[in-house]
């Protein structure tokens, strides 16, 4: 089995929490029972989560060696300009040493999404702007880390496609069986 769902802000990618207070976990969506996230989103990101009760899968489209894109929406804080594009499709040396290149694109006009809660900071006197960023890696809070690296920090961050499988028209908490082929 394998299911895409939209992962709200603020929900951990696990089913259970021991902190105090607890956190929203993925055991409040109604998913199937026996499954587990093929890959993660951080607490604070949003998007596509593929779940499975299929470990080869899983494998699969997480092992970086099989080099599965991810896609991501980045609305990031500034105007980017060409050479910090440039920067993000050249790859990024981060503390953990260079990135893949990313392929990049400013997205005009910006995305129609959900709104957020909370939602994003919002100040006048500094502008935003939306990317869409692919990668075939997965480090930690990677995509984040290289907006950061080249000037623009992340303000919100939306995973929309991994691989073949994209997010389409789930709204935040919805999920749906797709087929593994």
């Amino acid at each position: 089995m394998l299911i895409a769902f939209n992962k709200p802000y603020g929900v951990l990618c696990q089913f259970t929490d021991r902190s105090t207070p607890p956190r929203r976990t993925l055991a409040q969506f109604g998913l199937p029972a026996d499954i587990y996230p093929a890959g993660r989103l951080d607490h604070d990101s949003e998007g596509l989560l593929l779940l499975t009760d299929d470990g080869t899968l899983a494998h699969r489209l997480t092992d970086p060696r099989h080099k599965q894109r991810k896609t991501y929406w980045v609305q990031v804080e500034g105007e980017p300009r060409a050479d910090q594009l440039q920067a993000l499709r050249d790859g990024v040396v981060l503390n953990d040493g260079p990135t893949r290149p990313a392929q990049v694109r400013r997205l005009d006009p910006a995305p129609t999404l959900w709104a957020r809660d909370p939602p994003v900071r919002f100040r006048k006197t500094v502008p935003d702007a939306w990317l869409e960023l692919g990668i075939s890696e997965g480090r930690n809070r990677q995509v984040r880390r290289m907006t950061a690296a080249v000037g623009l920090p992340t303000l919100r961050l939306v995973r929309v496609a991994i691989a073949s499988y994209a997010l389409d028209d789930l709204a935040p908490g919805e999920w749906r069986v797709l087929d593994p082929r």
